[in-house]
Formats: C-alpha cells, sequence, structure tokens
C-alpha cells in the first residue's frame, strides 16, 4: 500500500493535530493508528466529524507489551510515525522508561518487519544541559541528562540512530504548547504550571513592577505548527539519516515570555530581569536545606521542581535544516508568542485552571453546577435548595418521604428553578449505591454535596440504659449515612478535581449540652471524619465545611414545647450559611456562642460543666419513657421558662446568632 502510515500516540495531543493534517496533506493515505482496546472508542471521537475519518483505522495494540499486543501480521505501510511516548519532565524513571526507551524498542522492530521508513519524535531534551548551539546534526556531546525524560528520550533517539537496516529521521519538538488560534491544549504541562501563580499575582496592581532573577530563554511552539511541519516533513522525499528541529528559530527570553502571559492575565507585567541575581539564587540555593524549602512553597503552587529547573534551555538549538525543507510552504511558520498568549490564557482559564470550578460569583454564579441536598423536603434543605436553584444550580433533592419531596420539586419548579427528586433512605445502603449511580448516569457529575438530612433526640444518659437502638439510629442518619454518600461521590469528584460537601453540624459539638448524647455524638463523628478527609483530598480539589448550626425553626424542633417561645434562626437563616459553605468553601462555620463555649472548654472546664449541669436540670427531655434521675426528680416542679430562656445558648442546636454576629464583628465565620 503506497499511501499506508502506522502511527503510535494518535489520540494523543499531537497525535490529534498530527492525524488531521495528515489527512487533508494526503487525500489517498489510510492510517492505522495504535490505540488500546480500551481506546478504541476515544479514537472513534476524536475523528468523528473529520474529512476523511473513513480513513482512520484502529490498530489494536499496546506500546507496552512484547510486539506491541498485535494479534496478527501488522499492515502493509510504507511510513510509521512514532509519537507514542510519556512527554512528562516529572514523570519517574520506571514508567519514563516502559514508553519512551522499551516502546520505541519494539517501533524498530516493527518498521524493520515493514520495511518502512521510521519516522522517530524525539525531543530538544535530547540536548540535555549542553550550553552553547546545538545543530539538528548534534546528538552526543558529553551532555548530562538531568531527569528520567531526558534520560530516556535521548537513548530512545540513540537506539533509532543505531539500528542495523533499518530507515528512519528523526524530529525534536521544542516546549509544545496550546494552539495558537484557538488556545487548545489537552492538559497541564511545561510553562502552564505557572499559570495559577500568575492568576495570583491578578490581584496585584497591574502597573507593579516586578524583578525577576535572568532565567534565560526558553523554546515554545504551538501544536498547530507542529503537527503542520511534522506532517510536511514526513511527506518529504528526503534521505533516511536525517533530524529536523520543530523549534523557534529565535530563543525566547523567559521573562519576556511570562510578561506576554502577565498582561494576558491583568497581572503586573512590567517584569525585568536582575543582573548577577542568577548567581547568587546558585549560591543561595546550594546551602543545607534551602532547596526543600523551595521545592516545598512551589509545590503550594502547583510547580514540580524539575520544571521550575528546566523552564529555560542552556543550549540555543538552530534549524536550518528544517527551514530548508518547509521552504516550499510558507505558512508553516512559528508565530510570535506574544501574538497568541492570551488566548492560551483564555483556554486555560476557561478549561483547565484548576480553581475554574470554585467561581461562583454573581446571581447566576452556580448556573450549569449540579448541588445534592439531603432532607430536602422541608426545613434547612428545603430552604437551602430554593436558595441555590435561585442562583441557577440544578438541584437534587433527596428524602424518603415521596409526596412531600414531589411537592417540594414543584415549588421550586415553579420559581422556575431546576430541580430534581430522588426518594431514597440514605441509612440502607444500597438505596444510596443506586441513588449515587442514577445521580451520575443523569447528570454527569455531582459538584456539591450538602448533608443535611438529620435525626435528633433529646434524652438523658441514664433514660436510654435500656435503649441503645437510640444510639444505633441517630448514627445510621447522622454519621452513617453521611458518609456513606460522601464516599461513594468521592472517586467522581478527584476524578474531576473539585468537589465540595457541606455537613450540617451542630452547635451542640462546640457546648457538649446535656440530654444530646446520641446526636452530638453523631455530629462530632462527622466533624472528625470531614477534618481528616479534607486533610486527605485538598491536593485533590475536594473540600470540605462543616457548619455547626444553632437552633433552627423546623419540624425536627416541634415536638419540643420549651423551643416554641425561643427566639431561633428561621430556615432561610440557615439557608444563607449554606449557601455561604457553597460560595466561599470555608472549613467551619460557627456561631459566637459556639466560639464562646469552645474557650469556656479551654479555659474554665469546671465552670462549664456547672452550667451544663444546670442546663440538664431545666430542660426535660424527651417524652418516650423517662426515668427519674435521681429521687426527688418526681416531686420537683420543673425549673421556670426564664431559666430555661437564659441557659437556651447552650442546647444542643441553640439561639440566634445572625443578629448577635452583626454586633460583634469577628465572632461569626
Amino acid at each position: 500500500m503506497n499511501n499506508g502510515y502506522i502511527v503510535t500516540g494518535g489520540t494523543g495531543f499531537i497525535g490529534r493535530h498530527f492525524l488531521r493534517a495528515l489527512l487533508e496533506k494526503d487525500p489517498d493515505a489510510v492510517v492505522h493508528v495504535l490505540v488500546r482496546e480500551s481506546s478504541r472508542r476515544k479514537l472513534a471521537a476524536i475523528v468523528s466529524n473529520w474529512t476523511g475519518a473513513e480513513r482512520i483505522v484502529p490498530l489494536i495494540g499496546d506500546l507496552t507489551k512484547e510486539n506491541l499486543g498485535l494479534e496478527s501480521d501488522p499492515p502493509a505501510v510504507r511510513e510509521i510515525v512514532h509519537l507514542g511516548a510519556v512527554y512528562d519532565m516529572t514523570a519517574d524513571e520506571d514508567v519514563a522508561h516502559a514508553a519512551n526507551v522499551a516502546g520505541t524498542e519494539r517501533v524498530i522492530a516493527l518498521a524493520k518487519q515493514c520495511g518502512a521508513m521510521l519516522h522517530h519524535v524525539s525531543s530538544v531534551a535530547v540536548a540535555g544541559d549542553y550550553s552553547g548551539e546545538f545543530t539538528e546534526s548534534d546528538f552526543d556531546l558529553g551532555q548530562q541528562l538531568p531527569t528520567p525524560y531526558h534520560r530516556t528520550k535521548f537513548v530512545a533517539e540513540k537506539l533509532v540512530r543505531e539500528a542495523e537496516g533499518l530507515r528512519w529521521r528523526v524530529y525534536r519538538p521544542a516546549i509544545v504548547v496550546g494552539d495558537s488560534r484557538t488556545g487548545e491544549m489537552d492538559k497541564i504541562d511545561g510553562p502552564y504550571y505557572f499559570f495559577s501563580a500568575l492568576s495570583r499575582l491578578a490581584q496585584l496592581p497591574s502597573q507593579l513592577p516586578i524583578a525577576v532573577p535572568n532565567l534565560g530563554s526558553t523554546n515554545i511552539v504551538p501544536v498547530e505548527y507542529v503537527a503542520a511541519a511534522l506532517v510536511e516533513l514526513v511527506c518529504f522525499k528526503g534521505n533516511s539519516g536525517a533530524t529536523f528541529h520543530l523549534v523557534n528559530p529565535e530563543p525566547q527570553p523567559v521573562h519576556e515570555v511570562f510578561a506576554a502571559l502577565a498582561t494576558a492575565a491583568g497581572a503586573p507585567s512590567s517584569l525585568f530581569a536582575v543582573p548577577g541575581f542568577n548567581a547568587s539564587l546558585s549560591r543561595i540555593g546550594a546551602l543545607p536545606g534551602v532547596k526543600a524549602v523551595r521545592d516545598a512553597a512551589l509545590g503550594q503552587l502547583g510547580i514540580p521542581s524539575a520544571v521550575i529547573d528546566h523552564v529555560a534551555f542552556a543550549s540555543t538549538f538552530k534549524s536550518t535544516a528544517t527551514r530548508s525543507a518547509l521552504r516550499g510552504d510558507l505558512s508553516i511558520k512559528v508565530p510570535e508568542f506574544s501574538s497568541y498568549a492570551d488566548k492560551l490564557w483564555r483556554y486555560w482559564a476557561q478549561e483547565l485552571d484548576p480553581n475554574r470550578l470554585r467561581r461562583t460569583a454573581g446571581p447566576d454564579g452556580f448556573r450549569g453546577r449540579v448541588v445534592v441536598i439531603t432532607g430536602a423536603s422541608s426545613g434547612i434543605g428545603l430552604a437551602s435548595a430554593h436558595a441555590v436553584a435561585r442562583r441557577g444550580a440544578t438541584v437534587l433533592m433527596v428524602a424518603r418521604g415521596v409526596e412531600d419531596l414531589d411537592d417540594a420539586v414543584a415549588a421550586i419548579r415553579a420559581e422556575g428553578g431546576d430541580a430534581h427528586g430522588y426518594p431514597c433512605d440514605i441509612t440502607d445502603e444500597e438505596a444510596v449505591a443506586m441513588l449515587v449511580k442514577t445521580l451520575l448516569n443523569e447528570h454527569g457529575r455531582v459538584d456539591y454535596l450538602v448533608n443535611n438530612a438529620g435525626r435528633s433526640i433529646r434524652r438523658a444518659v441514664i433514660s436510654s440504659t435500656d435503649r441503645m437502638h437510640d444510639f444505633e439510629r441517630t448514627m445510621a442518619v447522622n454519621y452513617f449515612g453521611a458518609v456513606r454518600l460522601i464516599l461513594a461521590l468521592l472517586p467522581s469528584m478527584r476524578e474531576r478535581g473539585f468537589g465540595h460537601i457541606v455537613n450540617i453540624s451542630s452547635i451542640g459539638v462546640q457546648t457538649k449540652a446535656p440530654l444530646f448524647a446520641a446526636y452530638v455524638a453523631s455530629k462530632s463523628a462527622l466533624d472528625s471524619f470531614a477534618t481528616i478527609a479534607a486533610a486527605e483530598n485538598i491536593d485533590a480539589g475536594v473540600t470540605f465545611t462543616s457548619i455547626r448550626m444553632p437552633l433552627v425553626r423546623t419540624p425536627m424542633i416541634a415536638p419540643t414545647a420549651a423551643y416554641k417561645s425561643l427566639p431561633v434562626d428561621s430556615p432561610e437563616d440557615a439557608a444563607a450559611r449554606v449557601m455561604r459553605a457553597l460560595e466561599q468553601r470555608p472549613d467551619r462555620i460557627d456561631t459566637p456562642i459556639g466560639t464562646l463555649s469552645d474557650y469556656m472548654g479551654l479555659l474554665a472546664p469546671n465552670v462549664k460543666r456547672a452550667v451544663l449541669h444546670q442546663v440538664y436540670r431545666a430542660f426535660p427531655e424527651s417524652g418516650a419513657e423517662r426515668k427519674p434521675r435521681d429521687a426527688s426528680d418526681e416531686a420537683r416542679p420543673s425549673q421556670s421558662s426564664f431559666t430555661a430562656k437564659m441557659l437556651a445558648p447552650l442546647m444542643a442546636m441553640p439561639t440566634p446568632s445572625i443578629g448577635l454576629a452583626k454586633w460583634i464583628p469577628g465572632l461569626y465565620w
């Protein structure tokens, strides 16, 4: 077959652009793309709307397997383009070797078997730390190769060059960024690691001059240039043994590149290099522990140390042969970086920024977000569902009662909101598994989870000695039910790199109010779980907020006569806290009384215990079977309502706090 190709790495970023350009360049080309069986659908989706897509043929195999995992003889082709590799400066030795070295050995064997020309896509990384001009005919100049990526790309190219009986050409791209026309990029890599730091700098005045070390020059090319040049050179009727540099002909000073990106980001762009600063940095960096501190600081910004160390090149890459071969097509040239930096930035901000899903400003700040709320048919859950729907969210309402849930969904839809009801008992493991599967299938994702469903009981411990089921039922809803939902949704949130979980806790966790041992213990367990889960998942973009809610006028407190005359919060007040948790994602939202109780327990624990005992004496417990607390209990009249009201702030879900917070700044956060 005169126009047959085998391409590895065809579903990768460069590979996708190369395939499309190849179909346009060679209308008779039939391209066999090596893909794993699991990637067959991905390839089909990539090429589905291309002209000539029928000429893309999946070749099921695997670079990491013997004989490339091919189960039959390969197709007869004249060209093999080897793009498959790990293009990652941070990859470890084993991963990089398996793809870049072992994979190349197998592709060499395939090219010999087919009698085809092997077009091997290497990298300018083979130059390592060589200082000076590095031409297309240069290769082993005694350079050091500092990372697994440098070493494996060098060894792979060496294997190609030294293979007996192989016809080959080598192509060395520079740092490849997104499309200069659209900004499209597929992942965070190379200079993109610095974009988050630039977005933080955008908070500073744009006119502010910033001094930076003179980091030297880099070499950046957009992906469409690499693809177009690669197709032209693969189709070029030249001899075997040629090497081409797909680079910017002119080195690009690093500070100019970042000035262009800073301008696009709205950050200070008056960056000026400080002469001699590099030498000083090198001396400081040699001090014990300094590099570890630097790497830790970079890690907080999401910048791998391997990237910062190799963002600039000691080499200047010459591309004389490449430019000569491409002279027939004047359209294939490298654009000025400053002419497309804004497009790269916009695409990153809209599609790749790890924090893009956390932007919730404005009246429609939650539009397109999917929010799950449990216990959503009444009280805090219903008020929160209305509030978040008004901000544009798709609200997935979970509750046990079907009729109440249907009415709640209808009420939100009547206001123009997007609401969906899902009846579920969260204490039922199988029901929760089915619920989460349904939610993800029907809506694709869950951005926010509000664990609001709860069960409360007010009963003294002495009255519970034969009522272990009180504790089990409370834990089943408040702790195990919430944790079950979190565990079911966590993998999908981590995969997307975003998720926020709001747990409706209680001020009782701080006050340790008597009569609420079962309830407070369950909420305390959930708080502790969330604290640990938050620490473990912060790098995955999944965060948690615990709202230590005060007493709220809901059906849960209706049976308690003592609460009827207390000035408690409304469900709308509680929903405002929930919205704050969703929007700002703090670790905790407390009340002044709760915070005061925390400090009181730390500084005056005996006083707090005495006050809590008076609370215990002042308030009755639940109406179910009660045991006398002591010999005088049955004969003693209940405490006055005045005493109860005075001690109300220390109850499990007590006291108004929003109004108080207006007068005591800093106590509510």
